[in-house]
């Protein structure tokens, strides 16, 4: 029997995880570090897992503290006694964030996680959740074993998760490091609490005129790593129940990509729209997507422009061959963007489409 502790409920992606990690090991329980001004929501959140998935009836306790406070700000002190494995999801997820307050939420937070487990008496696996994108702007293939290669970074999300995964590797605790690619909603309902990423071109699209013309950033050339979220809970919670992970990072993406004009191309099919792709180079691009109001018209943010012309193809050999032993596989993107668009269309004015920190 164990104790994780979990780090970034309620977010969607701790909240989708946990009844799936509670079903595959059905002796555990888990303790969710919770901010205090989310506390409320974390209940109500416990209370709807409960009733929508029974197993986990009396396996979740909340714990109020903060990532960021020294040793987490936790009043429990019996915790450190207690923890056997943790998961690290806590972290701003927004690609327009401020270096200073990433700093303080991904790297320091990160910093203090660590110390707290390496004071934990029976602590035997840590698992992390980072981001392919701590790739920053490496050209070519970013191998699952790769993380130091010098490179930089096109905003402050990339470089502090790439600070925050370096600490977790120098760190020598037993760790599992899954790195998601850009996550979308749920394959097979479209569900997703955040419209962001691809969303961004559908809401571009939406208000463009159809026919009309839509700007092809850069070759269009570049993989576009989408990966939708029940492929990704499913591969942490399978890796991390199992032994074959420990020790190794697992890209979880998609390991045939559709290229970053094709997947425009296949949203627009799915959104019934058409254009006529007007090729651009990304510094044209940016100049053109400066102006506030021009963002704000089309719902698509400068920030995302980096996107588009990516030249970064992500190795996912690992997370093929231990999650294809398991009988898991990642969608082709063509086969849901209609039930991602579906969920869109219905959802739109009620899914944030910013972080939730």
């Amino acid at each position: 029997m164990g104790l994780h502790l979990v780090t970034g409920f309620p977010g969607f992606l701790g909240a989708r995880l946990l009844p799936r990690l509670l079903e595959l090991a059905p002796e555990d329980r888990v303790v969710c570090l919770v901010q205090p001004k989310f506390a409320d929501f974390a209940k109500a959140e416990v209370a709807r897992l409960e009733a929508a998935h029974p197993h986990v009836r009396g396996r979740m306790e909340l714990t109020e503290g903060d990532i960021v406070a020294a040793d987490l700000g936790l009043r429990d002190a019996t915790l450190k006694d207690r923890v056997t494995s943790a998961f690290h999801l806590a972290a701003v997820y927004d690609l327009a964030v401020g270096r200073d307050f990433a700093i303080k939420v991904n790297v320091e937070g990160t910093r203090n996680v660590l110390r707290f487990l390496a004071s934990c008496r029976q602590l035997e696996r840590h698992h992390y959740i980072s981001t392919c994108y701590v790739s920053g702007d490496h050209k070519g293939v970013f191998r699952e074993t790769d993380l130091e290669l010098g490179q930089g970074f096109k905003n402050f999300y990339e470089e502090t998760k790439y600070l925050a995964e370096v600490e977790v590797a120098r760190s020598g605790l037993p760790t599992t490091v899954y790195r998601p690619g850009i996550v979308v909603g749920d394959s097979r309902t479209g569900e997703t609490a955040k419209f962001d990423g691809p969303y961004f071109v559908m809401t571009a699209m939406e208000r463009l005129p159809s026919p009309g013309v839509f700007l092809r950033v850069g070759s269009g050339r570049s993989p576009a790593g989408i990966v939708p979220v029940d492929y990704v809970i499913e591969g942490i919670a399978r890796l991390a129940t199992s032994s074959v992970s420990l020790g190794k990072t697992y890209q979880l993406t998609d390991p045939e990509p559709l290229t970053a004009f094709e997947l425009s191309k296949v949203v627009a099919a799915a959104l019934g729209r058409s254009f006529v792709y007007l090729p651009v180079p990304a510094g044209f691009a940016r100049a053109l997507f400066q102006p506030k109001f021009v963002q704000r018209l089309l719902g698509l943010p400068l920030q995302s422009l980096d996107y588009f012309d990516h030249d970064c193809a992500y190795d996912t050999t690992r997370a093929v061959a231990d999650l294809g032993a398991m009988g898991v596989r990642c969608p082709r993107f063509a086969d849901y963007v209609g039930t991602l668009v579906a969920f869109y269309r219905k959802e739109r004015d009620r899914v944030r489409r910013t972080a939730m920190v």
